[in-house]
């Protein structure tokens, strides 16, 4: 993995793939490449390790590559360390198939080594090229029915894209578990694995669907299902501009998502409020089932999961029943106890990601009913799930999330309330005084981003610290796990987020002189346990960087070392003000730091692998 593009049509091919690649760096990777075909030069392979500029170097923007045919890929390295030769694309012996591909391929080693015994010589460490090479091994002159036969060789994961020299006309796309494009254009189509690529030069897209299999000529696109059989696809609108998908002026993708989500979470929220009430038009779910739930799971990864740790306080207190957070790369291999009186509610800002996606095919196997909450319409997850929310926060660039958090929270919290007044857990004067409540909350994100010069000089004295502890109670725990993630995720510093009452059960042998500890005191009932834990701590040498509500923060002045204040809310929706200062912490200590903010090592937009 990470990024695909391809194109077919009247123009010269290699600057348009770059460009298409260019918008899916946020995904991150670590190597690039392109393959293209052109009447004169034949089949052409350029590929470099490092930065997309590295490639774009190569071949003069793609003035060198003549063709109008091609694919090209950002790779992150899974098998074989990041390289020219483990770079997408892979080539076959024959020097006529060219392959890109996202995904793994789980049986790649034992196809390898029978096309080894067969002769076969590979060039690099990945599990892509047996892909190509088993391509060419079937290969008789009919591309589709090579591809077809290998499909059903490969075990795993798999977007592909390939283009074949005997047939310069076509592009053969393929998917299983792994995310690929369509996209039409006038005399020229695309394939990508995110529509980002995309949307300069079409808004007009289709999702493939696992097992299908697609052909793309200038002038059209044919799918295929499993069997071979056509499939007349659903043609989808994006519903957003590549001005969404620039960074407008900021430095940085992040700080402009941080920028945005007093706006995408009222998108998130406003159409679902309408006189005082939660309105869910057409999610389906009925209040007979709701009685009958004995237990909701959350499951999610990453900081989707850490909206579930808040949403798991905020539920179990609207609905009064049991609410268990479960990371979806764990869920399916716990033999979790869930039934037909079971939700499961997964979390994913992609609508793609794989544990995720294996998570709900296994609660639905086991009979649960399932709620995705997803921003991606026509994603993978929101097409298997029983019912759908959509959190509308736009394209997000940045590798570590921000607005898809704020806006999950708000959706998630939007279904916690719809089902607490159904299951009559809720007052009517009370739902709308937390809707009242739950409108006002971009202003109030607005408002703290009126002051991000405070959070950027608090950045500056503790920019250097090499080991931050995040401490809380209840939703300040919940909530600084993801404070924690963030500033792990792109400043590199180890962070960790414990629950403040653990501090006597072992963690608090970590803190000694100078060590930061940011203390979250925002949740009213244990402010005064939240305020003893910070004297323990200081009393230990820590330095403490506090964060509480305007209401509490004269007491906490007394106590923390430096205070971040944010304004006061209902207790339910602390976690969607607290989180923005710990954004923008993060970022501005990763921005001190020299860190890359939007492409942090290791780490990609759309974990598509497990």
């Amino acid at each position: 993995m990470c990024g695909i593009v391809g194109f077919i049509g009247g123009e010269q091919a290699a600057p348009v793939l770059l460009d298409g690649l260019r918008r899916l760096e946020y995904r991150g990777y670590d190597s690039a490449g392109l393959a293209v075909f052109g009447e004169q030069q034949g089949l052409q392979l350029v590929k470099a390790k490092g930065r997309l500029a590295v490639l774009s170097d190569l071949v003069d923007g793609g003035a060198k590559l003549e063709g109008t045919v091609g694919v090209g890929h950002t790779r992150w390295a899974t098998h074989g360390e990041p390289s020219d030769a483990n770079s997408h694309p892979h080539l076959s012996n024959s020097g006529r198939i060219a392959v890109v591909h996202n995904g793994i391929i789980e049986n790649y080693m034992e196809i390898k080594e029978y096309l080894q015994s067969q002769g076969v010589v590979f060039h690099s460490d990945t599990d892509t090229e047996v892909v190509a090479q088993l391509l060419d091994y079937y290969y008789q002159g009919d591309l589709v029915e090579a591809t077809f036969k290998v499909l059903h060789r490969i075990e795993g994961s798999y977007a592909l894209g390939i283009l074949c020299s005997d047939h310069p006309g076509q592009l053969i796309a393929a998917r299983k578990d792994s995310p690929l494009v369509l996209g039409y254009g006038e005399g020229c189509n695309f394939l990508a694995s995110d529509v980002t690529a995309l949307i300069k030069y079409t808004k007009t897209v289709s999702y493939m669907e696992d097992g299908e299999l697609a052909i793309l000529t200038r002038d059209g696109i044919q799918v295929y299902d499993a069997l071979l059989q056509p499939v007349e696809k659903e043609r989808s609108t994006v519903d957003w501009d590549i001005a969404d998908a620039e960074k407008g002026g900021y430095e940085h993708f992040m700080f402009k998502e941080i920028m945005e989500q007093p706006e995408a979470v009222r998108k998130a929220i406003a159409p679902h409020i309408q006189n005082g009430q939660v309105v869910l038009d057409g999610l389906g779910l009925d209040a007979d089932f709701l009685q009958s739930l004995s237990r909701l799971y959350i499951v999610a990864c990453g900081s989707s999961y850490h909206v579930g740790v808040v949403g798991k306080y905020q539920l179990e207190q609207l609905l009064r029943k049991p609410v268990e957070v479960v990371l979806a790369s764990e869920f399916r291999y716990s033999n979790p106890l869930v039934d037909e009186n079971s939700l499961v509610i997964v979390i994913s800002q992609s609508g793609e990601t794989l544990d995720t996606m294996a998570a709900l095919r296994e609660a639905r196997r086991l009979g649960a009913k399932t709620l995705a909450i997803v921003n991606v319409v026509g994603s993978s997850i929101a097409k298997e799930a029983d019912y759908v929310l959509y959190t509308w926060a736009g394209p997000e660039i940045a590798v570590a999330t921000t607005k898809a958090y704020s806006t999950q929270l708000a959706v998630l919290m939007l279904f916690g309330i719809w089902t607490a007044r159904l299951l009559g857990r809720l007052t009517p004067e009370r739902e709308a005084e937390l809707l009242g409540e739950m409108l006002r909350i971009p202003d109030k994100i607005a408002e703290i981003l009126r002051h991000t010069e405070e959070i950027q000089y608090y950045a500056s004295l503790y920019f250097n610290h090499e080991s931050i502890f995040f401490m809380g109670r209840n939703l300040d725990y919940a909530m600084g796990l993801e404070g924690s993630l963030k500033l792990k995720e792109i400043s590199y510093i180890h962070s960790e987020a414990y629950a403040a009452g653990e501090l006597k059960h072992g963690t608090i042998s970590l803190i000694e002189d100078g060590t930061l500890v940011v203390a979250l005191a925002s949740y009213a009932p244990l402010f005064d346990k939240d305020v003893s834990n910070v004297v323990e701590v200081k009393s230990r040498g820590a330095r403490v960087l506090g964060l509480t509500t305007r209401s509490r923060a004269e007491e906490m002045a007394k106590h923390a070392d430096s205070l971040i204040v944010i304004p006061d809310t209902d207790l339910m929706f602390l976690p969607s003000l607290a989180i923005v200062p710990l954004q923008l912490f993060a970022y501005y200590v990763a921005l001190m730091r020299g860190c890359d903010i939007d492409k942090p090592r290791n780490l990609a937009k759309s974990v598509t692998v497990e």
